[in-house]
């Protein structure tokens, strides 16, 4: 039988830090999202000042991210380049960039979704919180 990591509340809460930390340092104002490997949601932050849609788009990203178990940029990439279809794909929401998979051992635990900045600073914030965590 095989088994297989997850993320703990204490690792959790060590890569929401590290978020928030690069947010913070920015002044961006985001929420942050973090979600198991099946994409249930374990943390959910909306920083002061972030867009109320933002709390449901970082969540989504970050689903998608841990389903596809890669960055979930590569979905928007995909639709993009005129793969129009693939918006039809079943549970997957938050095709756009700032969702990251968290890998463990080419294992993915989970993933950071962030909203509320440019996407490629979604995806910067989401990478430090990653990296907070020793990864």
């Amino acid at each position: 039988m095989q088994t297989k990591q997850v993320l703990t509340l204490d690792e959790v809460k060590k890569i929401a830090a590290g978020a928030e930390t690069e947010a913070k340092l920015h002044k961006w104002n985001v929420t942050i999202a973090i979600v198991d490997d099946g994409g249930n949601l374990l943390w959910l932050q909306r920083m002061d000042g972030a867009a109320p849609i933002s709390s449901h788009i970082a969540p989504a990203k970050a689903k998608t991210a841990a389903l596809g178990r890669r960055e979930s940029k590569v979905y928007e990439d995909i639709i993009n380049n005129g793969r129009y279809s693939f918006m039809t794909a079943p549970t997957l929401e938050g095709m756009l960039e700032g969702g990251v998979p968290i890998m463990v051992n080419d294992q993915c635990v989970g993933a950071v979704g962030v909203s509320g900045v440019k996407s490629n600073e979604d995806v910067q914030i989401a990478k430090a919180g990653i990296t907070a965590l020793g990864l």
